[in-house]
């Protein structure tokens, strides 16, 4: 048999059914067998193809995840040191600048006395100059009060020191805020820690359009009260970046959960925190 023959041919299949039923079957089979084997060939092909590309693409979306999870937690262990040196930094500032108070010194009127000498027999040289007896016209034309001792520092209107010693009997003492500390022997904790603090942060911040489309970014530092209760309490800026910016940033901190309180002495208390919060548009440096 010659090795040129195409066994899969119409001729071929003519030659060995002739004279044989040729709807039969077998030669339909036969005579359609390289058109079946072309298509086999190609779906088998087009299939491989489609498998490459899923792996392809499978590979290069779990890449993608793995670098932003990485960048996720570059970002996070940064952040985490910014704060802590933030805190120190704060927590230095603030004690330096730290003074105790000076109690206020209250107004005084004292009213002006003379002194009334008692009446005692002495030599002329035992007596001293400011021992010397008034007269008692100069005690009429005087309207100074009369007292043990000389005093004339004050004033000579006994109305004003009847008037501030009536404001003084009904003064009242207003209770004093409670305390807020800024550095305690426990220190106020975040449910989870720093990390689950900064997730909270990340997945709850609202970028503000304004701020977005003028393409204003920076870090804003907040400091808020941490209550007894872990509560947050009053709220302030320490560093400003930007009006819409410092907004944001102070409605974030008062949406944040209770926190683990301070301890002074085992004694829940007041606690500043700070905490800084970073605004970064993508694409921007």
């Amino acid at each position: 048999m010659a090795k040129d023959v195409d066994l899969t041919s119409r001729e071929w299949s003519d030659i060995v059914f002739e004279g044989r039923n040729k709807e039969y079957g077998a030669y339909v089979l036969r005579v359609n067998s390289k058109r079946r084997h072309m298509k086999a060939a190609i779906w088998t092909l087009i299939g491989l193809f489609a498998i490459g590309i899923a792996v392809t693409s499978y590979l290069s979306v779990q890449a993608y995840i793995a670098e932003q999870e990485a960048k996720i937690t570059d970002q996070l262990d940064q952040q985490m040191v910014e704060l802590a040196d933030t805190q120190e930094e704060e927590e230095e500032e603030i004690q330096e600048k730290v003074e105790m108070p000076e109690p206020e010194a209250l107004p005084e009127e004292i009213l002006n006395t003379v002194k009334v000498t008692e009446l005692l027999i002495s030599k002329d040289e035992d007596v001293k100059a400011e021992d010397e007896i008034k007269t008692q016209d100069e005690l009429k034309e005087t309207e100074t009060a009369f007292g043990a001792t000389d005093f004339d520092k004050g004033t000579d209107d006994r109305n004003v020191v009847r008037e501030y010693k009536n404001e003084v009997i009904v003064e009242e003492k207003k209770p004093e805020p409670e305390q807020v500390f800024t550095a305690v022997e426990q220190m106020p904790q975040f449910p989870g820690g720093d990390a689950a603090l900064m997730k909270f942060l990340s997945s709850n911040i609202n970028y503000p359009q304004v701020a977005m489309e003028n393409g204003v970014q920076g870090r804003v530092i907040v400091q808020f009260v941490v209550t007894k209760n872990g509560s947050v309490g009053e709220v302030k800026v320490i560093r400003s970046v930007d009006r819409d910016l410092d907004k944001e940033a102070i409605r974030l901190c008062k949406s944040l959960p209770k926190f683990i309180p301070g301890k002074m002495n085992g004694q829940a208390v007041n606690v500043w925190y700070t905490l800084p919060i970073t605004f970064k548009l993508q694409g921007l440096n």
